[in-house]
């Protein structure tokens, strides 16, 4: 996949919109944030980074979507977004396939779509190839890379050796799968590492508890787990407590709400990968504006991460990578 372009390009193209013709901004542009689930921390942040960015353009922010992760329901909220024909379509497809011909009707009635943490396709935009490369820009943290974090962080805390497996929701979903990938490509460099097969939990925290059990009982020397996103992490955490082995299988979070950060202080989680969820709202939004300003944006753009445990948690430069409600 394309490499990402740093955050800070998007520093560069915020201050050439707020710098913007005049005439340029003499509409007062809407733009819409279609996210992955709105009952998620993750995007409940990301909304307000997007708000922070559209109150210091004068933009009108409209956020709308599913309360579940799934798109059989968001593709009736988008169809029901694009109707309002907003100036442009931020949006979090939670499909890499299913979502690509709803957004086409977005694409086809003129509004530009760009995509925020999850991808269609492959996630490589405007290249003129495959029938997903329509949007702008994909703006989102490098998820293989944060796989490949995880796993680093995981390997250092179970003496790099070991049984491990991923816990994940299903495939077909871009970040998840990706750092799935990342984990198990780092990994590859660690022959004292086994990786067993990856348990999928459809964003069950009930079921991926249970698959902890299962994967315990099977291989009792089991000393690791990542969990891809924060049903899965919540789930193999409590999956581990009710094995009677906190402490001893450790467990790394993809993500940093509030309820993953509770854990860390409690011991059911050892470590937590946070995004900047708020940066890729705030860049979301500026990008959108520069496009509609007639200013050219990347076609990737990517946001950082943050590790997070009990050694740091407390300290203020990394508390704000916490996600809000």
């Amino acid at each position: 996949m394309k490499k990402l372009v740093s955050a800070l390009a998007v520093i560069a193209i915020g201050a050439s919109a707020l710098a913007a013709p005049t005439f340029a901004q003499d509409k007062k542009f809407t733009i819409a944030l279609v996210p992955g689930l709105t009952t998620d921390a993750f995007y409940i942040t990301m909304e307000k980074g997007a708000q922070a960015a559209a109150d210091a353009l004068g933009v009108n922010l409209v956020f709308q979507g599913a309360p579940d992760f799934n798109p059989v329901t968001q593709v009736p909220v988008l169809d029901a977004v694009i109707a309002r024909a907003p100036d442009a379509i931020l949006i979090a497809p939670t499909d890499t396939t299913q979502l690509v011909e709803p957004l086409r009707k977005a694409h086809d009635a003129g509004i530009p779509v760009i995509t925020v943490d999850t991808f269609i396709g492959t996630g490589v935009y405007q290249t003129g190839a495959g029938d997903a490369d329509f949007p702008l820009s994909y703006i989102a943290s490098d998820n293989v890379l944060g796989g490949q974090i995880a796993a680093r962080a995981l390997a250092t805390a179970i003496g790099d050796k070991g049984k491990v497996y991923v816990s994940n929701v299903k495939p077909g979903i871009s970040t998840t799968d990706q750092r799935e990938q990342g984990f198990k490509e780092e990994l590859a460099n660690h022959p004292g590492i086994t990786v067993l097969e990856t348990q999928y939990n459809d964003n069950d925290a009930n079921k991926a508890a249970s698959q902890l059990q299962a994967v315990f009982a099977r291989n009792p020397d089991l000393v690791g787990v990542f969990g891809a996103n924060l049903f899965s992490a919540i789930g193999a955490a409590n999956g581990v407590q009710q094995s009677g082995q906190t402490g001893t299988i450790k467990v790394v979070a993809f993500d940093a709400p509030t309820s993953i950060i509770d854990n860390l202080s409690t011991g059911l989680v050892d470590l937590a990968i946070a995004q900047h969820p708020a940066e890729i709202g705030y860049y979301g939004v500026v990008s959108a504006y520069a496009h509609l300003t007639g200013q050219s944006i990347p076609t990737a753009i990517g946001t950082g991460f943050t590790v997070i445990d009990k050694t740091n948690v407390a300290d203020p430069e990394i508390a704000k990578y916490i996600y809000s409600n």
